[in-house]
């Protein structure tokens, strides 16, 4: 990153100013940034996948044809080579099958990367590969993806490498997914066709996390709601592709509340006493003024300004690459994360990891392995297998104890030195890594990290973060005589839980509490857990600060699905204010294949201050209580709940039955 001391010109901008062909040079180059700074500045980054010969290619160059974003000499060779592998039509799958193996064969081998714009949006696709034996190549094309198009071929239906694509998809927390349902011209266009896939995809995907998922009847070859509506299949009322991926909203999908600033490098031109620390914003917004922590060293100090190229900036944001000045010299260098100090990131030496294996040569925890992280790469010194997971039927194989070519499994790694990391899940990029083989320098897997939990030392007294294991590895879980299925057939229910979140006095216990009674009255197994019920003895000795909310939200989790698994409806009350606490309990039910519904009571903050049973709001008002959730302490409102209650000030026994529907009880 060049200098950003601007007090002096230097020699060469002298000469510049005396040159008229440099000044020539210095216009045009202006002109052309001026051009590309008026394209529409918002990326998103796609990937397709699904089974061999569903059409993701063709779908590809059907969208780069129709968009007007291929060359005429581009175009013309296509053609010749249509022609001569005997095709009577123009093979548009060859403008992103490269490789002479991949037209030789028809198929998609490498991940095939394409870059296009239209007047909305800029686009870079990943094309990966079908077959199983290249999923790590899917991995890799997906691994930075905003969304995925899953193509599924309308005469086959759902097939083992569609769901395959969908897990991988689900894994690696991709925001959103498109399935295309491609080859309606070779059904007829048949609306039934298309709604079969449909909910046999739904049925899939309901085991899975995702949370945004559209499906778009396609015909690739042909066009049809490729770039433009088609008039073959006027029962279809949606958009078509292009038009969902101009509009699909991504802005949200970045990290925004949690600061996160991995130093690149550190910038100290010579004969100048001018420092600064440039990187790429990872997570948050970074402003002049804001407290920030340095880590792993832990000191405190003030951002004194953000620098870019072109200047100081008011604020950075995702993914903006800038250099941060600060207003103290502390110790600060290649590796270092700046965070903010009441929301900082984990430090630690071991964490668990989803890894994707990439390498011919499996797994083996005799070799030397290191793992690169952010802008830190540290010697591994252990790697444990817990399981190895069975893709198309979500199966764990606990007796796994290594990882072959294209095996996904999780693995407990210990390193040498600390990393400074988040959750996969709370952010995309503190969250993921690669593990290269130290002798052959080979990238050997990718991963991604799994949830981390909080604690406070009690020694200190301090907040730190620390991943621990959900358990230890010398344990396993004990499995009984009964499958779940024969004891929710025997009871006549089945497990479920029910997260109720809001703010204080919102109504969340009135509102569970009747929903239990309806249940247990009707023969179903329900069970309240209330916030106030479970600060009197399980988690009796937590407080209300940021880490004690959620350790109390990790522990009622657990009790949660416990009970969801042995049969009963959990209907959990609890305030929950943070979004990655509420997402661990949800993905906590997710890995064991049981129901959660998040139901988001929504009831005004001026209207819980009006209700305060407790007297809870009129003691914060008056100084007497901090940490108030709502008052003083953050909220942070679900961003798609399964159900929305209290806006409307409906009855209780109307917000009942809406609970009730969606469970499926009602």
């Amino acid at each position: 990153m060049a200098s950003l001391d601007t007090e002096a010109p230097s020699a060469s901008a002298s000469a510049a100013d005396a040159d008229p062909a440099a000044q020539a040079t210095a216009a045009a180059t202006e002109e052309v940034f001026r051009r590309l700074s008026e394209r529409p500045a918002e990326l998103l980054r796609f990937a397709t996948a699904g089974s061999v010969d569903d059409g993701k290619s063709t779908l590809i160059g059907r969208l780069l044809y129709d968009s007007k974003q291929v060359f005429a000499d581009q175009l013309e060779h296509v053609e010749q080579t249509s022609q001569r592998m005997g095709h009577d039509f123009v093979d548009l799958s060859l403008l992103t099958d490269g490789l002479r193996a991949e037209r030789e064969q028809g198929i998609t081998i490498d991940v095939a990367y394409r870059y296009f714009a239209t007047a909305q949006r800029r686009f870079i696709i990943a094309d990966t590969p079908g077959h199983e034996q290249y999923t790590r190549n899917m991995v890799t094309g997906a691994s930075t993806a905003d969304l995925v198009i899953v193509l599924v071929d309308a005469r086959k239906g759902v097939l083992a490498q569609s769901r395959r694509h969908a897990f991988i998809a689900s894994l690696l927390h991709i925001p959103h997914v498109v399935v295309c349902v491609n080859k309606m011209d070779l059904v007829a266009y048949d609306e039934e066709v298309f709604a079969g896939i449909v909910s046999e995809f739904e049925s899939f995907a309901a085991r899975l996390d995702l949370t945004d998922v559209t499906f778009i009847p396609i015909s690739a070859l042909n066009g049809d709601n490729v770039v433009e509506r088609s008039q073959t299949m006027p029962w279809y009322q949606g958009p078509p592709l292009l038009y969902h991926l101009e509009h699909v909203h991504i802005a949200s999908d970045r990290n925004l509340i949690d600061v996160r600033f991995p130093v690149q490098w550190v910038i100290r031109p010579r004969d100048s006493d001018y420092r600064a620390y440039a990187g790429q914003v990872a997570g948050g917004i970074v402003r002049p003024g804001d407290d920030v922590v340095v880590l792993p060293g832990g000191q405190h100090t003030k951002v004194a300004a953000v620098d870019t190229f072109s200047g100081p900036v008011p604020e950075a944001f995702p993914p903006m690459s800038v250099a941060l000045r600060l207003a103290d010299e502390v110790d600060v260098s290649r590796g270092s994360v700046i965070a903010r100090p009441h929301n900082q990131p984990t430090v630690a030496t071991g964490f668990e990891s989803l890894l994707c294996w990439m390498s011919e040569r499996p797994l083996d925890p005799r070799r030397r392995y290191l793992v690169k992280h952010l802008t830190r790469t540290v010697a591994v010194s252990g790697m444990d297998v817990r399981y190895r997971i069975d893709v198309e039927t979500l199966h764990r194989d606990e007796s796994a104890y290594t990882l072959a070519l294209n095996d996904l499994g999780r693995v407990r790694l210990q390193l040498t030195s600390p990393l400074i990391f988040d959750s996969y899940r709370r952010n995309r990029v503190t969250g993921s890594l690669i593990v290269i083989d130290e002798a052959t320098n080979d990238t050997v897997a990718a991963g991604t990290i799994l949830d981390t939990e909080s604690e406070a030392d009690g020694e200190t007294g301090e907040v730190t973060r620390d991943a621990k294991p959900e358990r230890s590895p010398n344990v396993r879980w004990q499995r009984t005589s009964m499958t779940r299925a024969e004891r929710w057939q025997a009871l006549g229910c089945e497990g479920a839980t029910v997260w109720f979140t809001g703010l204080p006095a919102a109504g969340k216990s009135t509102i569970a509490a009747a929903v239990e009674d309806r249940l247990v009255r009707a023969g179903c197994n329900a069970y309240l857990l209330d916030g106030d019920n479970l600060r009197h003895g399980l988690n009796g000795d937590l407080g209300f600060d940021e880490s004690a909310r959620a350790e109390n939200v990790r522990r009622t989790a657990h009790v949660a699905r416990l009970l969801a698994d042995s049969g009963a409806v959990v209907l959990v009350s609890l305030v929950s204010p943070y979004t990655a606490d509420r997402e661990l309990a949800a993905g906590l039910h997710a890995a064991q294949e049981l129901r959660f519904l998040e139901v988001f009571v929504s009831t005004p903050l001026e209207r819980c201050q009006q209700r305060d049973p407790k007297g809870l709001y009129a003691r914060a008002a008056a100084g007497e209580l901090a940490g108030m959730t709502g008052v003083d302490a953050p909220y942070e409102p679900p961003e798609q709940p399964d159900i929305v209650l209290g806006a409307a000030g409906e009855a209780v026994e109307q917000a009942v039955e809406q609970v009730l529907q969606a469970l499926g009880l009602d």
